[in-house]
């Protein structure tokens, strides 16, 4: 069921949902370093060089909450949405504290998409490519599961510099807003999600944004990626594949950037798992010298790719897709001009 929601409710859910994420995240602060879940310097695959309080994005949980009780609609997959968000966050709080095994978080990863998909319905029923329909029947609940656990991931792993993975969640955020509202459908539960996070999320980046003074750890990227893979399905519940693809847009960096990790770690004999200091956001950090620079050219870069898939909503399709080619072929000669998939520094070189 749809809710009415106008310019001043727009207004008054992303306030509130600010003003109480601002409010909480000092008290997580200290509930963080009271149970130890605190991040310490690590100059293999950290660039920190302090200890740092982690689990913030308990703040953002809280805010969530707060944001569904004054304005969420009551319904069975909201309550799934909920469900699978608390053991997301218990996982995330978990590994904050004493880092769990890969296995145990992917089992809990798959246990909350598993709420949401199978006893909140949200999956994606079909597909249309090309004009032929297909409709995945009984498979589109693990498709679905596989979707979230993948999404999850990908924002775990573009959390790795100060403000990084809530700006990036924020202007996918903000993009499927604007979209909701080009389509009217600001009163969807996906849209009325999005205002909750993004007031949330820029309640967070006040404490977070580089010099953070807090990190939101795995419970914080976790729950982003959670919340995320939710309101992409909600919005594909049937699509085409341009539906599909262009909302995904605005996670292309991290998206890719899981991608290339992957392909990096194969290639090593390493686990897909290992944790390393060659994403893309470590490769511009070499050039830039500076976490709050290469954050805001990680900032830029998404909102390209975000304003492409704004601009298809709009109806422009042909200049839309000309846009994301030039957008794509100068993002390659970017990474390539990076040592994402291969290492070729010398050995012994300190990072900065």
């Amino acid at each position: 069921m749809d809710l009415f929601i106008n310019g001043y409710n727009v207004f008054l859910i992303i306030l509130i949902t600010f003003l109480a994420s601002v409010v909480l995240t000092p008290v997580v602060k200290k509930i963080a370093f009271h149970v130890g879940a605190v991040d310490k310097p690590d100059h293999k695959r950290k660039v920190h060089n302090h200890i740092m309080p982690s689990m913030g994005g308990l703040a953002i949980f809280f805010a969530f909450l707060i944001g569904y009780m004054l304005f969420a609609p009551k319904t069975t997959q909201m309550l799934s949405v909920l469900i699978g968000g608390f053991v997301i966050v218990i996982t995330g709080m978990l590994d904050d504290i004493k880092p769990l095994p890969p296995k145990i978080k992917f089992l809990m990863q798959t246990a909350a998409a598993c709420i949401t998909v199978f006893y909140g319905n949200i999956t994606l029923a079909d597909m249309t490519i090309f004009g032929t329909t297909f409709h995945f029947g009984i498979f589109a609940y693990p498709i679905a599961v596989l979707f979230m656990v993948s999404i999850m991931n990908a924002i775990n792993l573009c959390d790795g510099l100060d403000g990084l993975a809530a700006g990036t969640s924020t202007i996918y955020f903000i993009t499927i807003s604007i979209i909701g509202y080009i389509m009217n459908k600001l009163g969807g539960l996906d849209v009325i999600m999005c205002l909750i996070m993004i007031g949330a999320c820029l309640g967070f980046l006040v404490y977070n944004f580089a010099p953070a003074k807090i990190f939101m750890g795995d419970t914080g990227s976790l729950f982003l990626g959670f919340i995320i893979s939710v309101i992409a399905l909600l919005g594909f519940k049937t699509a085409t594949i341009t539906s599909l693809i262009i909302p995904l847009l605005t996670l292309f960096v991290p998206i890719i950037d899981t991608f290339f990790a992957m392909c990096r770690r194969m290639l090593r004999g390493e686990s897909i798992d290992h944790a390393d200091r060659e994403h893309l956001h470590h490769q511009l950090l070499k050039t830039t010298k500076s976490t709050k620079k290469t954050v805001i050219i990680m900032y830029l870069i998404n909102t390209l790719f975000a304003s492409v898939s704004i601009f298809y909503t709009l109806g422009d399709k042909k200049i839309s897709i000309i846009l994301y080619l030039i957008l794509l072929t100068l993002f390659i000669v970017l990474v390539m001009k990076t040592d994402i998939l291969f290492e070729h520094e010398k050995k012994g070189k300190k990072w900065k």
